[in-house]
């Protein structure tokens, strides 16, 4: 068991002492340099500005308990902390404040994220994983209130797996499960749901987790009292505190944000809990004070009465440590000893102002070097386009006038020249339009790389290994085919677990997890409560450290509760720390053309809209979903896999190498040919295309089935437009509303493909009605397409055509 704070701290005086000068010189630093990144926005330098001033002693605190392979998860206040652990400088700091787009010296996000947004880098160039047991480790902060709460739990939770789950390379990843994940979270924004549901799915699991609360008395102008039922969180958490002898609840300590010996008491505690007992820890941090006020786009002044101003000045932190420090003596053998001396102090201060001084100017600098390369590369080519228009001369001028140049000033001069000299096909041009094409490609990289993984590992390069059958291939079940599909899955992959709601005792509603549990354990096929946000955030969280998690959220509709965090968090994680971070979770659910409001809904069109850089896979049947599963679990990238509900009780060919047979990402499947049009669909709606089809070529109508299988990424390989190209006439079906995939689709159809050189006949969606489904068969039939509304619109298409030989139905 790895000791904690509390078992380490016998030091001499002379080393409290400089701990204790070196905690007040961080704090100092990191004062100033919220001081100084608040005059650069109001300046005009930055655009945005938010920062920790007045948190810095608890999380001076807090980071003296943070040990490398642990794990924070938090938001946008935390700066002392995150120089406390080294994961930030003054230079990067003020890197990410200019947004510059340079990983080495804003490694965090490469300027994608806006200040406050901290992180340390998992991966390595390749992809590949670093040691995370060598290094203390911030998942990326995400702005939305509460949002990184659920992606704590699954950092705390894999703590607990790794007591029990080893693999090859595992010891990367963790130290038997020592390993604590601390959270942060602002005092109003303990009123989102999703802080609740995580601390309460901590307290059911009972894993290492330790929650600080900054509590300032407001969420941004609206004071504490109206944002809960109590103004005080810990007493409202009250009932959350375990009892001696139960395994369930959490501890509960508060402390306040001035009182330096007593938070370094209330942390080091904390830690004892959670890394020695393996108990989630709640550190209410009380009296906080914000000396500049919520951010650089107000003034507190409008909402905090005098009085309340005066007590924020007189309680600052800073100013309680050093009043703290002065006051502080000791006696050693009849020697008295203090700490520092009010100059001593005065110097650090002083010398903490000049260092961020000089950081802030060598980081604003190297911004500036990097736009003035961009800018001396494309102004000599500018210059010696004046004299082909008259304009140009005035377009130079206007620029020259820009106090401060950004990089889209130096684009927008070079690309208004080359509209004012086009169709002058000179030498000069075309150096200017060579010129700007390779920064083009440079931007973007700094700009749009990474929302998927560009690691060997990526989805698409998973190699396609077709399903054997042989003359002994039984008939099952559709679930059968997936569940022993599972099976040789949990056998392969030690790292891969599964849970959700039924996932565990009764093997999921539709038995495709028969048995796994009995088998494998409850840690690794687990039941989890009815709270499909935490579901997610526990997948989330455990894919960041090494785990291949299967989340499993019961239907379709359900997945509606966590796709705020499938889209600001999951969605984006590659993305915002440009391939510092994965979580290569798998999302599982199931649905299509069910019956009833509530579980019937096809919300593809929203997933497919929020969650772009997740995977979004929709099988038509079982076998297909099991081959995705196999796909997926060779890559590194998330996915969203949709199995069809429906199909769980029709019978399928099984193959004879499960845990192999992979499904291609991105790639569609002709199902069946034909030559005169050309229907394209997924999912469930493919039985239904596919019976409407047969009942077309009785009516003299060859039709072309294509099985779409994956809308993110879609047809990579253009095979529809290869399909239309052949049959001229496209008709795109799904059980979405109007304007939902079926546009999606049609887009990349016509647009991106550009299908429309082939049609001889206007492109038709089929789709359902814009209202939810009505209960039972008949509200399908009358919601959703039927085989009947498809023969009839196709044939439609045809009667147009050629009205005799398809005369009006």
């Amino acid at each position: 068991m790895e000791e904690t704070y509390i078992e380490t701290q016998q030091i001499s005086f002379q080393d409290f002492k400089k701990n204790v000068l070196d905690d007040y010189q961080l704090g100092r630093i990191s004062r100033e340099m919220s001081y100084l990144g608040r005059r650069e926005v109001l300046t005009g330098k930055a655009k945005f500005g938010i920062f920790g001033d007045g948190k810095e002693l608890p999380q001076l605190a807090m980071a003296k308990v943070f040990r490398n392979g642990d794990f924070r998860s938090g938001y946008y206040r935390d700066q002392t902390f995150a120089m406390a652990v080294d994961a930030l400088t003054v230079e990067s700091f003020f890197a990410q404040l200019y947004a510059d787009t340079s990983v080495e010296r804003e490694p965090a996000s490469a300027g994608r994220q806006m200040n406050g947004h901290y992180a340390t880098r998992s991966l390595n160039d390749d992809g590949s994983w670093k040691n995370l047991m060598n290094q203390k480790n911030i998942s990326s902060d995400i702005s939305p209130t509460a949002g990184q709460m659920p992606r704590l739990l699954g950092l705390a939770q894999a703590s607990k797996i790794y007591k029990s789950v080893k693999f090859e390379g595992s010891e990367k990843f963790s130290n038997h499960g020592n390993e604590v994940a601390f959270g942060t979270i602002g005092d109003a924004s303990t009123a989102e749901g999703h802080f609740w549901e995580t601390l309460n799915a901590a307290c059911a699991l009972q894993v290492p987790m330790i929650v600080s609360i900054w509590d300032d008395g407001y969420g941004i102008s609206v004071p504490t009292q109206n944002q809960r039922a109590k103004a005080d969180i810990a007493e409202m958490l009250s009932g959350f505190q375990r009892k001696e002898g139960e395994n369930q609840g959490c501890e509960i300590i508060q402390v306040k944000a001035w009182d330096y010996p007593s938070l370094l008491d209330a942390y080091a505690r904390a830690e004892h809990f959670a890394r020695t007992e393996s108990v989630p820890v709640v550190v209410h941090v009380v009296e906080v004070t914000q000396p500049q006020g919520h951010s650089t786009s107000g003034s507190h002044e409008r909402y905090k009465n005098e009085a309340r101003l005066n007590w924020e000045t007189e309680f600052d932190g800073l100013a309680k440590f050093k009043e703290w420090i002065l006051n502080y003596s000791i006696d050693i053998e009849g020697k008295e000893e203090v700490l520092a001396t009010a100059e001593e102090l005065d110097s650090i201060e002083a010398e903490a102002k000049k260092l961020v001084k000089d950081g802030q100017k060598k980081a604003w600098e190297n911004y500036q070097n990097s736009i003035k390369k961009i800018r001396d590369s494309i102004l000599p080519l500018v210059e010696n386009l004046k004299s082909q228009n008259s304009e140009i001369s005035a377009e130079i001028d206007n620029f020259s006038k820009i106090i401060s140049v950004a990089k889209k000033d130096v684009f927008h001069l070079a690309r208004r020249v080359l509209l004012l000299t086009r169709g002058n096909q000179t030498p000069e041009r075309q150096n200017l339009q060579t010129a700007l094409d390779e920064l083009f490609k440079v931007e973007k990289d700094h700009y749009s790389s990474h929302l998927y993984s560009q690691s060997q590992w990526k989805a698409t390069q998973v190699k396609e290994v077709p399903p054997i059958f042989t003359d002994n291939s039984e008939t099952v079940d559709g679930r059968v085919v997936v569940r022993n599909n599972f099976d040789k899955i949990f056998e392969k992959y030690p790292e891969t677990l599964v849970f959700g709601e039924d996932a565990g005792n009764i093997g999921d509603v539709n038995q495709g997890l028969e048995g796994l549990q009995e088998k494998y354990g409850e840690v690794r096929v687990a039941d989890t409560g009815i709270r499909e946000a935490t579901i997610l955030g526990q997948g989330i969280g455990m894919a960041m450290r090494g785990l291949r998690p299967i989340a499993e959220i019961q239907y379709l509709d359900y997945i509606l509760y966590c796709l705020q965090g499938m889209s600001d968090d999951l969605a984006t994680v590659q993305y915002r720390t440009k391939g510092g971070q994965k979580a290569p979770v798998i999302i599982r659910t199931r649905g299509h053309r069910l019956e009833g409001i509530w579980h019937s809904g096809s919300p593809m069109a929203g997933i497919l809209n929020l969650s772009k850089g997740i995977n979004i896979l929709v099988p038509r049947n079982l076998t297909k979903a099991a081959g995705f599963y196999n796909t997926m679990l060779q890559s590194d990238e998330p996915a969203v896999i949709v199995e069809t509900l429906n199909g769980y009780r029709l019978k399928e060919k099984q193959p004879v190498n499960l845990g192999e047979f992979t499904v291609p990402v991105g790639k569609v499947e002709i199902t069946k040919e034909g030559k005169d049009v050309t229907l394209v669909t997924y999912g469930s709606t493919w039985r239904i295309v596919t019976e409407a089809a047969n009942q077309l070529d009785k009516l003299g109508i060859s039709a072309e089935v294509i099985d779409v299988q994956s809308l993110i990424p879609f047809d990579l390989t253009h095979d529809i437009a290869e399909s239309v190209k052949k049959t001229n006439r496209l008709v795109v079906i799904d059980e979405d509303v109007e304007g939902g995939t079926t546009a999606f689709m049609l887009q990349h159809i016509l647009e991106k493909q550009k299908a429309f050189r082939y049609l001889d006949s206007d492109p038709l969606t089929i789709c359902a009605e814009n209202h939810r489904p009505a209960y039972a068969s008949d509200g399908d039939y009358f919601s959703k397409p039927s085989a009947d509304d498809m023969v009839e619109k196709i044939y439609g298409m045809f009667n147009e055509i050629d009205p005799v030989k398809f005369p009006k139905i």
